[in-house]
């Protein structure tokens, strides 16, 4: 990706170093589960977690130095998060609409965040009380030799695919599927869920699309790294990574073919109106 000597987003608190309390596990999930879950991008952070009621007293503040590298793809992040501000401004304004822009939060281990304390295991997630995206930049390094999802196009996908679930927590979308949860069956709530990322890959491709236009930041083979980002986080693929089995019914992310397709829509189209994916029938 062409990025470069290009516009920085200033809507980033750099925590990195900060440490925070401990959370507690919620559901009964293992660590390995949970490390599973959180690869899938989890879109809402209360989904996963449970946040640690016990009251108890906060890690001592620490500050770690980050390293060169580290700090280029701080750099990295938040172009391409500047690159989503310009295309979401544009294209809320063809509606009629204002976009109101997220803050990125970058932090190192744990966080607070308005939906409780996550770990970096949990992965990057956007908490719609507050409307953040928290990552730790170590994802990248899961993403490259865990995940076998090589080079900066990868996680401009992640960065865009959170910026989704703004955009759906925005339009209330979110809400109309989180106010689901207790009234219908836990399966017809994991196929919700699964719509509503898919959902998000497919605005994700939506801003490669019109970013691209804008900018021209495509270099050869980055829409393939975001697809290879896709493809290994797709519920059956981590599924059998993790158990050797599959189980459809638990999927609430969608599988690699899917997460692929519907990013691949959203970059050839282009059309916000064209990723309903809550109205197709076969996703």
């Amino acid at each position: 990706m062409r990025w470069q000597g290009r516009r920085q987003s200033t809507n980033v608190e750099d925590r990195r170093g900060g440490r925070g309390r401990k959370v507690a596990v919620g559901g009964g999930f293992g660590t390995i589960v949970l490390i599973v879950l959180s690869l899938l991008f989890g879109g809402e952070f209360t989904d996963l977690v449970q946040v640690d009621a016990g009251g108890g007293v906060p890690a001592s503040q620490t500050t770690t130095p980050t390293s060169s590298e580290e700090d280029q793809l701080a750099q990295f992040v938040k172009v391409v998060l500047a690159d989503t501000e310009d295309v979401w401004n544009k294209l809320f304004q063809q509606q009629g609409q204002n976009y109101q822009e997220p803050v990125l939060v970058l932090f190192t281990d744990r966080v607070q965040s308005a939906c409780g304390f996550a770990q970096a295991a949990t992965g990057p997630f956007y908490c719609p009380a507050d409307n953040k995206i928290y990552i730790d930049l170590s994802f990248q390094r899961t993403l490259s030799q865990r995940l076998g999802a090589h080079g900066d196009f990868a996680m401009a996908y992640v960065v865009a695919h959170e910026v989704g679930h703004h955009i759906q927590n925005l339009l209330g979308i979110s809400r109309q599927v989180q106010s689901q949860r207790g009234r219908i069956s836990q399966l017809e709530y994991n196929r919700l869920s699964v719509r509503l990322e898919l959902q998000a890959d497919f605005l994700a491709g939506v801003w490669a699309h019109h970013a691209d236009r804008m900018f021209d930041i495509l270099e050869q083979g980055d829409i393939e790294e975001a697809l290879r980002a896709a493809n290994a986080i797709g519920d059956d693929r981590l599924q059998k990574q993790s158990q050797g089995y599959v189980v459809p019914d638990a999927f609430t992310h969608g599988t690699s073919e899917q997460r692929m397709r519907w990013f691949r829509k959203g970059y050839e189209t282009g059309d916000p109106s064209q990723g309903n994916t809550f109205e197709t029938e076969v996703l």
